[in-house]
């Protein structure tokens, strides 16, 4: 287990016992994914998206509302909306795509001298690899913590659907340069970094309530 899936891990077992945590994760987590959602349909191409893209646009949305209704099952906790009082390291969590979509489309920009749709497209797969790959982690020791907390709450289903978009995104990026993994595995970098920063600041708000409460 990395470092970071450690603390991870050990930020979600104070997070899970606690309704009020709970809610506001599953809640930044909501939002995330809508994020995602709404960043796949910006890079749609009007004439040109296939199936899969499609797809993917439309799970990541259910994925949003899907954590959402969770929410529901965790007694007297209500997050109507994605504004900062219903989130965890609210700034973080709403920059986190923000900054590896910015990062992507100024890589493929200044380092392949791509231009217009090509950067939209490139962007699209190699974010959305590396975000599966870190989804798959995420999820997995999300769904450990709560079944060792016998939680009504499950996430088995984003699990499943997660590993099959990383299989379309892998196919999906042989078509797109052969060189795919030298550029996936950049992009991974980034991606990891920013994931650190997002727990961090998750985990110091996760701190600050403990000791409050």
């Amino acid at each position: 287990m990395s470092e970071a899936t450690q603390r991870l891990k050990e930020i979600l077992e104070i997070i899970v016992p606690s309704a009020e945590l709970h809610g506001k994760w599953l809640n930044s987590l909501s939002m995330m994914e809508n994020t995602g959602a709404r960043k796949i349909s910006r890079y749609e191409d009007p004439v040109y998206t296939d199936i899969i893209v499609l797809k993917h646009a439309a799970e990541e949305a259910r994925h949003a509302y899907y954590l959402k209704k969770q929410i529901g099952k965790l007694e007297g906790i209500s997050c109507p909306d994605y504004s900062f009082p219903y989130l965890l390291g609210a700034v973080s969590s709403y920059q986190y795509l923000h900054r590896l979509d910015a990062a992507a489309c100024r890589y493929l920009k200044e380092e392949l001298g791509l231009r217009g749709r090509d950067v939209f497209h490139g962007a699209y797969l190699l974010v959305t690899y590396a975000i599966e790959v870190r989804a798959d982690s995420l999820y997995g020791v999300y769904q450990e913590v709560l079944t060792a907390h016998n939680q009504r709450v499950n996430v088995k289903s984003i699990i499943l659907e997660e590993e099959g978009h990383l299989e379309e995104m892998t196919k999906m990026l042989l078509g797109f340069r052969p060189d795919w993994q030298v550029l996936a595995d950049r992009m991974c970098a980034v991606e990891t970094t920013l994931f650190n920063e997002w727990i961090e600041a998750v985990g110091k708000e996760v701190n600050r309530y403990s000791l409050i409460s």
